[in-house]
């Protein structure tokens, strides 16, 4: 099985990186792999489930997957076109610019995430994405490969829901991966500044609810979350923690950059 495709986004807290250095915590056999949070996908490419079920409330997000699993020689050629054109006015007026179908706005939300700051997904209160121009020069890459991931998501269900939702489909042996906003109580770590209009300490909690109930129906977890005593708390009692590091690459100041530790949570 062919685990090395590269995920096409750049993801804040993706987690390429736990599937180089923890392959060994994941289980080997599970039914269906379901992921509520899929983000950039990372874990979800490297597993290279037969059965899948990929959610996230981020609707943008959601039909570029759908795209690609649709059409995605449309998406690509976009994509070329964009590399010719990329400067900042066009990044600017890209930004800004509407668009009519799946695959164009598909391709538009990748040319963002390529050439914005830090591959950051931000949106304003009228949910317009926000995000400044970075340095990435690069629409297409050499890591490339849109055919092979539309292969990989013809047998994947892509939905656009709440977590608890998805979390509810999960049946005894599937394996549920788990990578939340990581809000925590009483604190500004990590990514909060960016998710606590939209993930807050209650969905913390609801979040260790449902995971609970979906444990007692022999459901397989692997949940993320942030290094933090409110975290410990919620989960100590119910799911076996493990500390696991991580190199940080999202500071905008690459001296507060570093190793960073966080919970990997299983049950």
């Amino acid at each position: 099985m062919n685990t090395n495709l590269v995920p096409f986004l750049k993801w804040a807290g993706g987690k390429r990186w736990l599937t180089v250095n923890y392959a060994n915590l994941f289980p080997e056999k599970f039914n269906n792999y379901i992921e509520p949070f899929v983000g950039g996908g990372a874990v979800y490419f490297n597993k290279n489930p037969k059965q899948a079920i990929i959610s996230d409330m981020n609707t943008d997000l959601i039909n570029t997957y759908k795209a690609i699993q649709e059409d995605w020689g449309k998406v690509e050629k976009l994509l070329i076109k964009y590399h010719t054109k990329h400067n900042r006015d066009f990044y600017y007026y890209m930004r800004s610019k509407k668009t009519k179908s799946i695959f164009t706005s598909a391709a538009k939300f990748i040319y963002l995430n390529r050439t914005c700051w830090n591959g950051l997904y931000r949106v304003n209160k009228k949910g317009e994405f926000n995000v400044p121009i970075g340095t990435k020069t690069n629409v297409i890459l050499n890591s490339d490969n849109f055919q092979e991931i539309s292969n990989r998501l013809k047998n994947t269900k892509i939905l656009n829901l709440d977590f608890e939702q998805t979390i509810a489909m999960a049946k005894e042996d599937d394996f549920l991966f788990v990578d939340p906003p990581y809000t925590v109580k009483h604190d500004n770590n990590g990514f909060v500044k960016y998710n606590e209009v939209l993930f807050e300490w209650s969905d913390q909690e609801r979040l260790h609810h449902i995971l609970l109930e979906a444990k007692l129906r022999g459901v397989k977890i692997m949940l993320t979350n942030a290094h933090h005593q409110s975290i410990r708390e919620l989960y100590e009692k119910d799911f076996h923690i493990t500390t696991v590091e991580r190199h940080s690459v999202i500071a905008g100041n690459a001296n507060a950059r570093g190793k960073s530790k966080e919970y990997l949570i299983q049950g």
